[in-house]
C-alpha cells in the first residue's frame, strides 16, 4: 500500500491525497460506506459503484466472524470474492462491537471473551485470533485489537485500557507479521489511538503507536457521546503527532459537519453508519440541511428529492414519494434513502477535496458547517 498526499489547505491542516492498494487507489479524504455483514445494507455493489461513487468500503470482522463464518469465507476465497465488490475493503478488528457487548463479554489481558448476539454461544477473541480472521475475510486494510473505553470513563480505567491496547498492539504486530496473506494481494495492518478524552493519554497513544511504523494509523474511542468540542480537541491532539506521510483514519465519525471539522484536523479517512442508519428512519442529509422526510410538510411535496443533485433517483423520485414509501414500510423506501445519503457523504468529501486542491477549503468549510446541521 502506497500514500501520497497531493494538497494540503493552506488555512487549515487539511490534506488531499491517494491511497493505492492492490484493489485500487482511493482518493482521500474519503468516506467509507459501512458493510458490516458483507454488505451496505440495502444497496448492490452496482449502485455502490455506479451511482454512490464509493471507492473503498468497510466490513465488520466480529459480524462475518459469527455469520457467515471463517470456513465459508475462506472457501469463498475471501471477503471481495464472496461479495463480488471489487475494490479496496477495510475491516475493523471487533473491538467496538465488544465494547457495545458490555453485558455478556469478559475483558482480560489475554483477550475478550463474549457471548454471541446470535445465538449466545461463547467466543474469545484475541490480539493473534484477530489477526488470523482478518487474514481469512481479506480486507485490504485490517485494523488492531483494541478496547474501546466509553464516555465518560475513569482516567485510571482509560490509563490502564490504553496500555493494555498497546500490548494488544504488540501482539498484533508479531501475529501480523508472521503470517502471509491468503488470496494473492497485499494486507496493511492499521494500530489504534486510544486514551478516552484526556489529552496526555491521547499523546501518549499517538506516540506509541506511530513508533510501530505501520502504513497508517487510526483513531478510535471518540464518537461515543463526548461532545463534539471533546472530539475535535482529541483529534486535534493526535494529528499533531502522527506521521504526515501516513493516511490518518477517525473511526466511526459522523454526521456532515463532524467530517468537515476532522477534514480540517488533518484526517484523511472516515466510516459512519449514520448515512444509512438514519435513512432508514427518514432522516435525509442534503446541501441545505437536514430532512425528516417523514414528517408531514413533505406529504404533498411533489418536487425531487434533491433537484440539484446529479443522482439519478433524487430527480427521479419526489420527497412525497419518498415519503410515502418510508411510512408505509416499503423496502425500497430505505433503499433510495439509504443511496441519497451515501451519495451526499461521498460528494461532501470530494467537494471537500475539490477545495483543498484549490486552496479555499477553510473558507467554504466555514460556511457549509452553518448549513449542514439545518433542520428542514
Amino acid at each position: 500500500m502506497k500514500f501520497k498526499l497531493e494538497a494540503q489547505d493552506l488555512n487549515s491542516k487539511a490534506r488531499a491525497g491517494v491511497l493505492t492498494t492492490d484493489h485500487g487507489t482511493v482518493e482521500t479524504p474519503i468516506f467509507m460506506p459501512v458493510g458490516t455483514a458483507g454488505t451496505v445494507k440495502g444497496v448492490h455493489q452496482h449502485e455502490l459503484v455506479d451511482q454512490i461513487k464509493a471507492q473503498i468500503i468497510l466490513g465488520n470482522t466480529y459480524h462475518l466472524y459469527l455469520r457467515p463464518g471463517l470456513e465459508v469465507l475462506q472457501e469463498a476465497g475471501g471477503i471481495h470474492a464472496f461479495n463480488g465488490w471489487q475494490g479496496p475493503i477495510l475491516t475493523d478488528s471487533g473491538g467496538f462491537q465488544v465494547y457495545s457487548l458490555s453485558g455478556v463479554r469478559k475483558i482480560r489481558e489475554e483477550g475478550v471473551t463474549f457471548r454471541s448476539h446470535i445465538d449466545g454461544s461463547k467466543h474469545l477473541f484475541t490480539p493473534e485470533n484477530v489477526m488470523d480472521t482478518q487474514r481469512i475475510i481479506g480486507g485490504d486494510i485490517i485494523m488492531a485489537f483494541d478496547e474501546c473505553t466509553p464516555y465518560p470513563c475513569d482516567y485510571r480505567y482509560a490509563r490502564r485500557s490504553m496500555e493494555m491496547t498497546h500490548r494488544w498492539l504488540k501482539r498484533c504486530c508479531d501475529r501480523f507479521d508472521q503470517t502471509d496473506p491468503l488470496y494473492g494481494y497485499s494486507q496493511e495492518l492499521f494500530p489504534i489511538v486510544q486514551g478516552s478524552t484526556f489529552k496526555d493519554l491521547r499523546m501518549k497513544s499517538a506516540e506509541t503507536i506511530a513508533s510501530f511504523d505501520r502504513a497508517g494509523n487510526a483513531i478510535g474511542g471518540l464518537s461515543v457521546g463526548e461532545p463534539a468540542e471533546e472530539m475535535y480537541a482529541m483529534t486535534e491532539v493526535v494529528c499533531d503527532i502522527l506521521p504526515e506521510s501516513k493516511p490518518r483514519y477517525l473511526m466511526g465519525v459522523g454526521t456532515p459537519v463532524n467530517i468537515l471539522e476532522n477534514i480540517a484536523l488533518g484526517i484523511d479517512m472516515f466510516d459512519c453508519v449514520m448515512p444509512t442508519r438514519n435513512a432508514r428512519n427518514g432522516m435525509l442529509f442534503t446541501w441545505n440541511g437536514i430532512i425528516n422526510i417523514k414528517n408531514k410538510k413533505w406529504e404533498k411535496d411533489f418536487s425531487p428529492i434533491d433537484a440539484e443533485s446529479e443522482l439519478l433517483t433524487d430527480r427521479m423520485y419526489s420527497k412525497a414519494y419518498l415519503r410515502h414509501l418510508l411510512r408505509s414500510k416499503e423496502l425500497l423506501g430505505a433503499q433510495i434513502a439509504s443511496i441519497h445519503n451515501l451519495y451526499f457523504y461521498i460528494s461532501l468529501v470530494k467537494e471537500a477535496r475539490k477545495r483543498i486542491i484549490e486552496g479555499n477549503f477553510n473558507e467554504w468549510k466555514q460556511k457549509m458547517v452553518k448549513v449542514l446541521d439545518e433542520r428542514l
